[in-house]
């Protein structure tokens, strides 16, 4: 028997309250079918929804799924559809899924289906359960077929960042495209990169690769004769040009 989603308080955060604030260009711009008033507003559409599941470091020709597309231009599909695909394709899975643990792939997937940030941990370790119980598509399912998709986006609307304005600030929050796509476990297990300096001087040092730790001695004793080999070149031209050779 399958464990049901657990509970869990969906917190009254900033995208759960109606504004009254003047648009501008912390507003997401809203890309539907409803309303393709000319022949490239599709392929703006289909570029929106790439920009949303994908972002945009992750826009390249080798990841663009031809076959929803294609269904998706000739109505066979529909945008909700379109961005289920997306998230379940194996781009998606290779960019997202492998180098992140289930919290942080929960994390990315309600924010770029659902166009909000997880209301805690306890969001989370919910969902984190049905992807290790039920498997990614299950999940993603239960996504765009829930009842907050369907309120906020339909069928029809490529899903957004809902509402970044913040009361009683000039700027509204970083964009969900401007987060790193891996969690710190990952990040951690990347070369590292050496940094020093006292009192915040942070200096970049860099990444020391593993044979960099321990070169091999063939190549100290190159480099030695080279060295040894450009001072000695040196010292002849200036004893020429001193006595006039």
């Amino acid at each position: 028997m399958s464990i049901p989603l657990l509970e869990y308080k969906p917190l009254s955060q900033n995208h759960r309250v109606n504004g009254f604030d003047v648009p501008n260009d912390n507003h997401p711009r809203i890309y539907s079918t409803d309303n393709l008033l000319s022949g490239d507003a599709l392929e703006n559409l289909i570029s929106a929804a790439y920009r949303q599941i994908y972002n945009e470091q992750q826009m390249l020709s080798s990841h663009r799924q031809l076959s929803l597309e294609s269904q998706l231009r000739a109505g066979r599909i529909t945008v909700r559809d379109f961005i289920g695909g997306l998230v379940l394709s194996d781009s998606f899975r290779r960019l997202i899924f492998d180098c992140n643990n289930n919290y942080r792939f929960v994390e990315i997937c309600i924010q770029r289906i659902l166009g909000r940030n997880v209301y805690g941990d306890r969001e989370k370790i919910a969902w984190s359960i049905v992807v290790a119980t039920k498997g990614i598509q299950p999940f993603v399912d239960e996504l765009i077929n829930s009842e907050e998709y369907f309120h906020n986006f339909g069928d029809n609307t490529v899903p957004y960042q809902r509402r970044r304005i913040l009361p009683n600030h000039t700027q509204g929050e970083i964009t969900f495209a401007h987060m790193a796509r891996y969690g710190t476990d990952y990040r951690d297990r990347l070369p590292k990169q050496v940094f020093t300096g006292n009192k915040g001087a942070a200096r970049l040092d860099y990444v020391r690769w593993a044979w960099q730790k321990n070169p091999p001695a063939i190549i100290g004793k190159i480099g030695a004769g080279i060295t040894f080999g450009g001072v000695a070149i040196i010292g002849f031209l200036i004893f020429g040009i001193l006595f006039g050779l």
